[in-house]
């Protein structure tokens, strides 16, 4: 078996500052947040009242896409930045549904993240938990490439969901993707799902200004790129049939039985090959 994930000093919580893991978390109606944290939601909501209706179907489209690549693509081993906390159908949960053995490898730098995801993950030996900050690429690779927990010589579903629009500069965004890219097994996969704006004068567009616009600066900034911007992170891969679209139209499950509102035209999303 793999050796252990190295484990980095996990820092004290500051339980008076939000953080976009346990915000997200508390769109989903979890338990793991703080005051600090709800109080963004109430923020959010006040921008954008189906914010939590649209977490949800961010769920729902990542558990599709993770079924994808388990059950279509015989990907056996995931690599998931920014993973948030590792429950309510969360990427191992998926993929060990359709391969008991199926490797995962969340990152995630929150403390309570880590804490409560290292817990939640014990007894699971092909789920792990690493402390690394996404945005320096080469070190988390060294890392994963020395505790031998992902095999970098085959395929890996690389995910990036709700994450990469966090970083301000496109241009390193771009730089951060291509670097992981770059360390994958051709046949590899590249999951991302973005905030967009579709900058049409329509409602979307102003939820996707006014959300952005609130939380500038604050240390939760969020960036809505335009599709151009967001297919970029896509270079050099194939992107998979139906491309890069809104969540609720990759492959959805069945018919829609509740009404589209603004915030579902504010994000998008694809999955791509590595040829």
């Amino acid at each position: 078996m793999p050796g252990p994930v190295a484990r980095r000093p996990i820092v004290p919580v500051d339980f008076d500052r939000p953080s976009i893991a346990r915000v997200f978390d508390a769109l989903l109606g979890g338990q793991d947040n703080y005051e600090a944290d709800r109080v963004v939601l109430r923020q959010i909501l006040e921008l954008a009242p189906d914010a939590q209706v649209m977490a949800k179907e961010v769920r729902h489209w990542l558990v599709r896409t993770v079924r994808y690549l388990t059950d279509r693509e015989r990907v056996e081993q995931f690599l998931d930045l920014g993973s948030g906390f590792p429950t309510g159908d969360n990427t191992h949960q998926v993929a060990q549904r359709y391969n008991p053995e199926a490797r995962v490898v969340y990152v995630d730098h929150d403390p309570v993240v880590l804490a409560h995801g290292r817990a939640q993950l014990a007894a699971n030996d092909f789920a792990h938990m690493a402390g690394n900050d996404l945005t320096e690429p080469a070190e988390l690779l060294e890392e994963l490439a020395s505790t031998h927990r992902l095999d970098f010589d085959r395929p890996i579903g690389l995910i990036l969901c709700a994450i990469i629009h966090h970083i301000a500069d496109i241009d390193e965004a771009r730089k951060i993707v291509r670097a992981y890219v770059d360390a994958l097994a051709p046949g590899s996969f590249v999951v991302v799902l973005h905030q967009h704006n579709p900058a049409d004068g329509s409602e979307a567009a102003d939820v996707a200004t006014s959300l952005e616009k609130r939380f500038t600066g604050t240390g939760l900034d969020t960036f809505f790129r335009t599709r151009e911007e967001i297919e970029s992170l896509f270079e050099g891969l194939d992107l998979v049939d139906p491309g890069l679209t809104y969540p609720h139209l990759w492959w959805p499950d069945g018919p829609r039985f509740t009404p589209l509102s603004p915030v579902n035209f504010t994000s998008l999303g694809g999955v791509a090959r590595k040829p």
